[in-house]
């Protein structure tokens, strides 16, 4: 059996299909450029190691479950004067995963707060974080079914595999009593072990009419809010404004 068969057949035992397409081109550059066997290896290897990254990263998108990709270059902060962009790309790098922190992202409908928690989300996952996106309404069903088959710890145990929960539209749906515990519950099984970006149309005084109980409410406030990045995105709406302003762009 030649070497190259012998290098294909082990490339495939061993699992490395980078390096078994790449070898042959890889090896006629190295002889042309006279690298040594060293280097060679490592320009073998560093390729595999990247393919495997970037397979990661794809594996991670799909995970996430995100309804759009959108990303913080198309993000328009000109239309809102309130949020600091350089903050937003200090928060990118990922330092609140490491420190559990949270986001909460507050304002009117259409002010772009989904776009920003998405956007987030997304540089989570090229820094190598495990990021899940689902709506309030969808989490509390879930957690709802968990309940009725007596498998809320598992659940719970599922969700923490995750490093950053997005929970979108949360008050839009007010929630059942039982939904209500459920989902207190579940933000504190998260508390100070893992993040959770938040996007409300609900002023923080206007939670209780979405949980009902004052207490609680308090008391889960109390916990989202002890290590988080709050950012208000009130006034009008983001998504009028950039149609108006890309408007006025075509008729100039």
């Amino acid at each position: 059996m030649n070497t190259e068969l012998l290098l294909d057949h082990m490339t495939k035992q061993l699992r490395i299909p980078t390096i078994a397409k790449q070898y042959r081109s890889l090896a006629r550059e190295a002889e042309e450029r006279n690298l040594s066997y060293e280097e060679f290896l490592l320009a073998l290897l560093e390729a595999e190691v990247q393919t495997r990254e970037e397979n990661q990263k794809q594996r991670r998108l799909m995970q996430a479950s995100f309804p759009i990709q959108k990303t913080l270059n198309t993000y328009d902060f000109s239309l809102m004067p309130s949020l600091n962009r350089n903050r937003f790309i200090t928060l990118a790098k990922g330092e609140f995963v490491e420190k559990k922190e949270n986001i909460i992202f507050l304002g009117n409908s259409g002010t772009g707060k989904t776009h920003l928690a998405i956007s987030l989300g997304i540089e989570m996952i090229q820094n190598g974080y495990k990021t899940k996106f689902i709506t309030a309404s969808a989490l509390v069903d879930e957690l709802l079914m968990a309940h009725e088959e007596h498998k809320i710890g598992a659940l719970e145990k599922k969700w923490l595999k995750f490093d950053v929960i997005i929970i979108d539209e949360l008050g839009y749906v007010p929630f059942t009593k039982m939904g209500a515990e459920l989902l207190f519950q579940f933000f504190s099984s998260r508390y100070e072990r893992a993040s959770v970006i938040i996007t409300s149309n609900l002023e923080f005084t206007e939670w209780t009419t979405v949980f009902g109980d004052e207490k609680m409410t308090a008391a889960l406030l109390d916990r989202l809010t002890h290590r988080s990045h709050i950012h208000l995105l009130n006034g009008e709406s983001y998504r009028f404004r950039q149609s108006m302003k890309q408007k006025e762009v075509g008729e100039g």
